[in-house]
């Protein structure tokens, strides 16, 4: 990409606030971007070959919006933590195997995507971020939803293509939790907890693709009280 062009990215957004270079063949973050610290609140880097998140991202006091989708990103550095502004984290196709606890530091962050990486355990620390309304972990390796999901704030999670044999009784304590994506998983029936059915908030569940025929699923009990709940949202969007 020419000097031209990208010069034109930087007053673009000078002006504007929002920062985009995608399918750039950055394998670094944009020379000369850290002097954008105080005036962007939205930078997307998505499909390029970027390895690292430099540690200077923690600058960027107004920043609101980060995505980098598609890139090389191992890691998450402790810096993110800083970005109090921060709603939305995208960091989608990369090869992320850690959230770090810093992030529980994020205290305006809504929505957070992760899918498409190497996760092996369920990040409990996002579960603690009391402002999350949308977490996707789909398309990981991601084996369990473990004990103290209850903590969860979100509305949706997405577990959708991950190897999930075991699904914590706390998910259906989540106190806000409407949707529950487990589809294209490993679990059985009887990993499956019914108070799901019984005692949670969740209005839509997708699990097609897991070990038993969803025919076995319409006939557990609780299912008529689920299908209540699916029946009524469904209702208000009419």
């Amino acid at each position: 990409m020419g000097n031209s062009n990208i010069k034109h990215h930087y007053e673009n957004a000078t002006r504007t606030g929002v920062f985009q270079l995608k399918k750039a063949n950055l394998s670094e973050f944009p020379k000369d971007i850290q002097k954008l610290k105080n005036t962007v609140r939205s930078l997307d880097l998505s499909d390029n070959k970027i390895e690292i998140i430099p540690s200077f991202l923690g600058e960027f006091v107004s920043l609101k919006q980060l995505t980098i989708n598609n890139n090389h990103i191992s890691e998450i550095p402790f810096e993110i933590s800083s970005l109090k502004k921060l709603e939305t984290l995208s960091l989608s196709l990369n090869i992320i195997t850690f959230i770090p606890n810093s992030l529980s530091s994020l205290s305006s962050l809504r929505n957070v995507h992760i899918n498409g990486n190497h996760l092996t355990t369920f990040p409990l620390v996002l579960a603690s971020i009391k402002t999350l309304e949308f977490l996707d972990l789909s398309n990981n390796k991601i084996t369990s939803i473990p004990d103290k999901i209850d903590q969860l704030q979100a509305y949706e999670l997405n577990m959708n293509q991950n190897q999930i044999t075991y699904i914590s009784k706390d998910i259906a304590s989540a106190p806000r939790l409407k949707i529950l994506r487990l589809e294209e998983n490993c679990f059985n029936l009887d990993a499956f907890p019914k108070s799901i059915l019984t005692d949670s908030q969740i209005s839509l569940l997708t699990l097609e693709g897991n070990l038993f025929e969803m025919k076995s699923f319409y006939s557990l009990e609780g299912y008529d009280q689920y299908l209540e709940r699916f029946t009524a949202t469904k209702k208000k969007f009419m």
